[in-house]
């Protein structure tokens, strides 16, 4: 037996153990998270020496060139207004095509910059223009306009040599007048892949013969199949597409169009997101939704293997561009916890380098918080994925608020991604669980279509129960529990504190549907050849079902609303206009129920200047702290 002395000593002793430091982890503001650079694009040069990418280092969308042998960018646009999207160089020489919309409104121009000058391509206003890719000689561009008819997109052709005319004339080379979206066109240019949606879950392919002026339904099959052609074979004897013929999840095939003979050339057990091959056929790339991730397979044609890709330290290979040559790859690397960069691969050395550093110089990434994919039951015993994103400094005895984050659609996904803003409220102390309820992408035909003509029931019980999730972690504080979403998962934060009043402490929308009706009745007239999908996934406004239309519309019950609300709008949405938003604030507000407001005179469906960002998402963090956190925001 220890002595009172012997005790006493080991007592002094524990007491006296270094106590492990708690990490200091920093708070950044929100204009330290808008100081990273978000960068898309990536297209090849002629003599592959530079890449055409967009940024928006300098607070708005703008064209930039990358030297691949400096790493040096240098602008090419320096519009001060409105987002400029370079999309491709010209196929023999640096003239590149850009392309963009005034304040969101989607009816997108597309232009071309010569040496620094600037020419329309697409003089029409208010006409949605879109450009489509090269002829395979090289010699002429595609594009679709709904300039003829502002339901339809017609396809046509302007010759390269054409462009230095003073107006530029294309030939239409399809008249689009049975609603039908082109998908592919084949290198002889005889060929179109076309696709008629009939519902969400099933579709038509047709292909129509330029020679012949014929179109034959090429997908004739039993109940629901979805279809999307990706390319033609460089003879033109075969269409590569994609569908879930037989099988639950989509998977690549290809038909040999004199025979109709179809054999699957690839599947897996998630759903196969795109395909195309490099330029002379030597590689095929695949990309697989892998659970809320993108899986990048590159197949070597002539020998039938797969190529290694490089492993990349801290994030995965979102999507692979394969030069001319077929030499070079640039890869776009994807993380939670930094906007993607683009990096250059080498077929040949294997040699790697990176080509972009897109996150501030300020924040530490370890600072930062990788999302989790993690799996929970709803109410009904369906599991539901989920990414989660829980504070550096959690615990059981610092509980931190919740939020569930609803995503966009119908349908939609939550993905290993980075957002900004969740990065920010993540940053800021708020555990979020980014939820992909039923009718989500990703997970197979039969989880797509389980909210079909049931949207605001069991998809918004999926969100709810995702707080059992929030309450299983043991580090959130369950009487501080939001909800936050844009476009459907807007609808989604209104319909709950409608229809589900006690559920979340706080709602935060950010553009959603609160009128159906008026939403339905009302989308761009661009939008004609898949209008009757969407009604028959949703409803049909002029019909019996807008008795639920109105039923599942929360401005019909925004009397219900009790707990604090945020709105943010663009006034240039086409797609869920400002009406919507003005009629829920007003409506809310009359029930003395805080409410918060701000609306973008120049902007869309989404946000894209980096100080409209900068204004909004910060006060959806000062917002969070007044009425969830309940205590003063720091460091914004």
């Amino acid at each position: 037996m220890k002595s009172a002395i012997q005790i006493c000593l080991l007592l002094l002793l524990a007491a006296c153990k270094p106590v492990p430091e708690t990490p200091k982890i920093e708070q950044y503001s929100i204009q330290q998270f808008y100081k990273n650079i978000n960068i898309s694009g990536g297209s090849f040069s002629a003599d592959e020496s530079k890449l055409l990418v967009n940024s928006n280092e300098s607070g708005i969308y703008n064209a930039y060139e990358i030297d691949i042998e400096s790493g040096e960018s240098t602008a090419l646009t320096d519009s001060q207004e409105e987002s400029f999207f370079g999309v491709s160089y010209f196929p023999e020489d640096e003239r590149f095509i850009y392309l963009f919309d005034e304040g969101g409104n989607e009816q997108y121009k597309i232009y071309m910059m010569t040496n620094g000058v600037s020419k329309s391509l697409t003089p029409e206003d208010t006409v949605r223009n879109l450009f489509w890719g090269w002829s395979r000689d090289q010699q002429s561009m595609f594009y679709s306009s709904n300039k003829r008819d502002a339901r339809y997109m017609d396809v046509y052709e302007l010759e390269v040599s054409a462009m230095e005319d003073e107006i530029p004339l294309g030939a239409m080379i399809y008249e689009n007048d049975q609603g039908l979206n082109v998908s592919s066109i084949s290198p002889n240019k005889r060929y179109l892949a076309l696709v008629e949606n009939i519902t969400n879950a099933d579709d038509k392919m047709y292909l129509y013969d330029r020679n012949t002026d014929e179109i034959k339904d090429i997908s004739v099959h039993e109940g629901d199949v979805q279809y999307n052609p990706q390319f033609f074979s460089l003879d033109n004897q075969y269409l590569y597409y994609m569908t879930n013929k037989d099988q639950e999840f989509t998977y690549l095939a290809r038909m040999q169009l004199e025979s109709g003979e179809v054999e699957v050339v690839y599947s897996d057990s998630w759903d196969v997101w795109y395909a195309y091959q490099s330029w002379n056929d030597k590689y095929r790339v695949i990309g697989i939704n892998e659970d809320a991730k993108t899986r990048v397979r590159v197949f070597d044609l002539e020998s039938d293997q797969e190529i290694s890709l490089p492993e990349i330290e801290g994030g995965s290979i979102s999507s692979v561009s394969i030069s001319k040559s077929e030499k070079l790859a640039r890869l776009t690397v994807s993380t939670t916890t930094s906007p993607s960069n683009l990096y250059l691969y080498n077929f040949e050395t294997g040699d790697l380098k990176k080509l972009t550093n897109t996150l501030n110089a300020e924040i530490n990434p370890d600072h930062l918080v990788e999302g989790t994919v993690v799996r929970y039951a709803s109410f009904d015993g369906l599991e539901i994925p989920a990414v989660y994103y829980q504070p550096k400094l959690a615990s059981p005895d610092q509980k931190v608020p919740g939020l569930v984050w609803v995503h966009g659609g119908p349908g939609g996904q939550s993905r290993l991604n980075y957002f900004a803003l969740i990065q920010f409220l993540v940053n800021q102390g708020y555990a979020i669980l980014a939820v992909n309820n039923r009718g989500s992408d990703g997970y197979g035909k039969t989880f797509n279509h389980l909210d079909d003509l049931n949207h605001g029931d069991k998809d918004l019980k999926d969100c709810i129960a995702g707080k059992d999730f929030l309450a299983s972690t043991g580090v959130v504080d369950m009487e501080k529990v939001g909800i936050i979403g844009g476009s459907y998962g807007g609808y989604m934060v209104m319909a709950a504190l409608a229809f589900e009043p006690e559920a979340f402490d706080v709602g935060v929308n950010i553009f959603g549907v609160t009128n159906w009706i008026r939403t339905l009745r009302s989308i761009p007239p661009h939008w004609e050849s898949f209008k009757e999908s969407l009604y028959k996934e949703l409803g049909d406004p002029y019909s019996e079902d807008s008795v639920r239309l109105y039923a599942i519309s929360p401005l019909f019950h925004a009397e219900k609303v009790v707990k604090p609300l945020m709105v943010l709008q663009g006034a240039n949405d086409i797609r869920v206009l400002q009406v919507e938003s003005d009629e829920i604030v007003e409506s809310v507000k009359a029930n003395n129920v805080p409410v918060e407001y701000i609306i973008f005179e120049d902007e869309g469906h989404g946000f894209l200047k980096k100080e409209n960002e900068i204004e909004g998402y910060g006060k959806i963090g000062e917002f969070l702290d007044q009425y969830l956190k309940g205590a003063p925001q720091e460091g914004v």
